[in-house]
């Protein structure tokens, strides 16, 4: 029973899976169907389309046909023009052969008429040309003879030129000569001499790094000489520097104080010479130099500041402070270099003049020491050239004669320089 039940299920089993692959065949068979549908459709289109194509392409071929049988019938027709329009050429040229074989033979005789008259010509000319290389014979002969005149005339003028040349440059060279020979004579043609050490026995040696400070020390002269320190320095920062006063009345203690300050602050040592005297702040940029000379007979002079003054009070005290403030700055190193206070200093002024201007001959006033060396001889080394061939030579002054209202004839002397004196011999007072 059990195997009977057994085989009923192996068939049921059997039977259910034979309906199943047939359900899924006809399905697969369904698919199929469906995809050859799919394709037959495709391919009908296709078959449409090429159709479609085969049928424009025989339109176009028909077209291209028609277009060949057209241009060949066109050819034809103008092959037909060219070959009338060729027969035509033939003929014209044919015509103008003739026509040129005629024009030869008219020129060939033409040509013959101009080879006898040529001849002819030919003759004559040969005559006139005999004559004439008779006539340019001669002409040439003239031309050739007045050629060589001027070619003699031409070499004179070339020699008196050279001559004139020769004898001009003779005189450039004598007149050069003569220009180096002045040149020379007004030059002492050595050098300046530069001693580190220039002042030995009682002789100060000074050479062209000089400065001249004259006159009063005014606007412009602190530029003039701190200019020079600060070149010379530059040249040279160990050689000395003279600052050569003639003759100076002092002036400005701003300029004064700007030309000490250049002094003190050069790296190249710098020696005042006083030639003839100095005062007031001259003398005391004299006295406070590191180095200091002067003739035995120069004057030097010191004395205290002096200002005008205008303001109110406070103003005209404020003024005063900054004199004071000036005094401290200028005159006080005086008076410390010479061992004094500055009340002191004042002091003593007004015991050598009433005025307070204490003026004292150099070498005296070595022992104030106002000045440090006393020199008897300066040799200026840097005056290498003769001053009278300067602008400023021979400064010969003009005295203008004039007659007084007794009829005497008079000149009048220039204003002398402070500390200076009329010597001269006078007995009819001409000179006033």
């Amino acid at each position: 029973m059990k195997c009977m039940k057994f085989i009923v299920l192996c068939f049921s089993l059997l039977l259910a899976a034979g309906f199943s692959i047939a359900a899924e065949k006809k399905t697969v068979n369904e698919k199929a169907e469906k995809e050859v549908s799919k394709d037959k459709q495709a391919l009908d289109k296709l078959t449409v389309e090429n159709n479609l194509f085969r049928q424009k392409t025989i339109k176009k071929l028909r077209a291209l046909v028609d277009e060949k049988e057209e241009n060949e019938a066109k050819y034809m027709l103008m092959f037909g023009k060219q070959k009338i329009k060729l027969a035509e050429l033939e003929a014209e040229q044919k015509q103008l052969v003739l026509e040129n074989k005629l024009i030869a033979e008219k020129n060939k005789k033409a040509l013959a008429e101009l080879k006898q008259k040529n001849a002819k010509i030919k003759l004559e000319n040969e005559s006139q040309l005999e004559l004439s290389k008779l006539k340019n014979a001669k002409e040439l002969n003239t031309i050739h003879l007045e050629k060589k005149r001027m070619d003699l005339e031409m070499a004179k003028l070339i020699f008196e030129k050279e001559k004139m040349a020769a004898e001009t440059a003779k005189l450039k060279v004598d007149l050069d000569l003569r220009l180096k020979k002045e040149k020379w004579k007004n030059e002492a043609n050595k050098e300046p001499e530069y001693l580190l050490n220039p002042f030995k026995n009682g002789v100060l040696t000074i050479s062209d790094r000089r400065i001249p400070l004259n006159g009063s020390i005014s606007r412009g002269m602190a530029d003039f000489v701190t200019d020079r320190i600060h070149y010379f320095n530059n040249k040279s920062s160990k050689l000395p520097i003279f600052i050569v006063i003639n003759t100076s009345p002092g002036g400005s203690v701003m300029e004064g104080f700007r030309i000490l300050k250049a002094i003190e602050t050069s790296r190249a040592p710098i020696h005042v010479v006083v030639k003839s005297y100095a005062a007031s702040m001259a003398a005391a940029i004299t006295t406070l130099a590191p180095h200091s000379y002067a003739y035995p007979n120069a004057i030097i002079l010191h004395h205290q500041m002096s200002a005008g003054n205008w303001g109110n009070m406070t103003q005209l005290k404020e003024q005063f402070e900054n004199k004071k403030e000036w005094e401290r700055r200028v005159a006080t190193p005086v008076a410390k270099k010479m061992g004094l206070s500055m009340s002191a200093f004042r002091k003593k002024m007004y015991e050598h003049n009433s005025d307070a201007d204490w003026r004292e001959f150099a070498d005296k006033a070595k022992t104030y020491k106002w000045v440090n060396n006393i020199v008897h001889e300066i040799r200026e080394t840097g005056f290498v050239k003769n001053p009278d061939i300067s602008e400023k030579a021979n400064p010969k002054l003009q005295l203008v004669e004039k007659i007084d209202d007794k009829g005497r004839p008079y000149v009048t002397l220039p204003r002398l320089d402070p500390f200076d004196f009329y010597y001269l011999y006078n007995p009819d007072e001409y000179y006033r």
